[in-house]
């Protein structure tokens, strides 16, 4: 009667052991197809990566973007009588952009004016003044020669 007991004690033991591997390869195959779906997942993201730094460079390239400078921006090289003397600058900045102030950002908003200068991409606009005749009080910044401009840079 031990015998049987011991025989269906073993049996038993064998059986949930059995079921035990059984549970651990079953998990291990899960583990093993989530480990390939992920290296899958990364794989794809990688090329994903590749395709866009390839991209990337396409779209930095120098020469295109010249290209679409040119082709929408509309911009005239600056000449050299645009630029003026260090001498016409103020001494110190305005106060609402000094280091101490509370908020400099805001304080170059609320003083913000229009600026009656016309750059060299801007056209000038029809309802703003004509120029003045040759000869006529000249700013600084047309008064200079190209060489004087030329070395103030």
């Amino acid at each position: 009667m031990i015998l049987r007991v011991l025989n269906l004690v073993v049996i038993g033991a064998l059986i949930l052991a059995a079921a035990y591997v059984y549970r651990i390869k079953f998990d291990s195959t899960v583990q093993a197809e989530r480990l390939a779906k992920l290296r899958s997942e990364v794989r794809h993201e990688r090329d994903r990566i590749a395709a866009l730094r390839a991209e990337w460079g396409q779209l930095d390239n120098p020469a295109r973007i010249e290209a679409l400078a040119k082709r929408y921006l509309k911009l005239r090289p600056t000449a050299p009588t645009q630029f003026d003397k260090l001498d016409h600058l103020p001494e110190q900045p305005p106060e609402y952009m000094r280091a101490n102030s509370k908020d400099p950002i805001g304080g170059m908003i609320e003083n913000l004016e229009e600026s009656s200068a016309v750059t060299s991409s801007v056209p000038q606009a029809a309802a703003s003044a004509p120029p003045p005749p040759d000869g006529a009080d000249e700013s600084p910044a047309t008064a200079d020669s190209p060489d004087e401009a030329g070395a103030n840079q």
